[in-house]
């Protein structure tokens, strides 16, 4: 029997954190000294003008940003206490626990049922023998669709391909995609900006029921988004983190006046 006694280790108190990170595309520096502490189970937002480095920092998070041959970076990144440069660090393990969902619905032109199951027979590397059977293949289905609440729409029609679905129903699928493989944070990238009304309201809603099971870090230009969907806010600036705060504080008493210009629709 375990000894209560002893101090049990707790989960950290920061999913991400970065320190003096810095990024270049070729000669153009993007990102400059970035310190951000992104704290484990809540809704952080990323806000600031086009071009301020917010989709960079994002994308640097899982390595994404790595795809382009001339990036380079200085710094760290810590994830879920692991730096993710680390010499040991495998990428794809990196991607499997950091998942990503970008500005527009991008589907794989498979059925609904494949969509979900594609990423855990991904990371399996075609192993039949580790592959779940047909009976928890249907149970990581349901619970998968259920979590990003898309289960009764789509039931009934497993076998349809995913294009045929909204464009909400795709970006629900998308972040269904990532849940069999368990990540513990989700990257999001604009995801509402291809979205109606309707489906941006119906994406938030899914945002904030994942929050506390998932660390959200996410992109939008969208001010009263920003408000209604995130805890807290982050905002930037010629790729600069400039301030970082509860989301209520930032939006009713910016400490930099930077932060008060954007907001107030000043430029940007």
């Amino acid at each position: 029997m375990a000894d209560e006694s002893k101090p049990q280790p707790q989960a950290p108190k920061h999913a991400i954190q970065t320190r003096g990170l810095n990024l270049w595309y070729g000669d153009f520096q993007a990102l400059f000294d970035v310190d951000f502490d992104v704290r484990a189970g809540r809704v952080t937002g990323l806000i600031g003008p086009s071009g301020c480095g917010k989709s960079t920092l994002l994308r640097s998070i899982n390595r994404i940003v790595e795809r382009l041959g001339y990036v380079r970076t200085t710094g760290t990144i810590d994830v879920l206490g692991h730096d993710i440069f680390g010499a040991n660090v495998e990428l794809l393990q990196v991607r499997k626990q950091i998942g990503m969902v970008f500005q527009r619905p991008n589907p794989l032109p498979l059925s609904i049922r494949d969509n979900v199951l594609f990423g855990l027979r991904t990371h399996r590397d075609g192993d039949r023998k580790s592959r779940p059977s047909k009976e928890v293949e249907a149970q990581i289905v349901e619970e998968s669709l259920r979590t990003v609440l898309l289960w009764d729409k789509v039931k009934d029609r497993l076998g349809e391909p995913a294009i045929r679905l909204s464009l909400e129903e795709q970006q629900k699928l998308c972040i269904a995609r990532l849940l069999p493989v368990k990540p513990r944070v989700l990257l999001m990238d604009e995801p509402c900006s291809a979205l109606d009304p309707d489906g941006t309201a119906a994406v938030e809603e899914l945002i904030w029921s994942l929050k506390g099971d998932y660390t959200i870090l996410i992109v939008t230009h969208n001010m009263a988004q920003a408000r209604r969907a995130t805890e807290e806010c982050a905002f930037m600036l010629h790729g600069k983190l400039v301030e970082h705060t509860e989301t209520a504080k930032m939006f009713v008493s910016p400490k930099n006046q930077s932060t008060a210009d954007y907001i107030e629709g000043r430029y940007g």
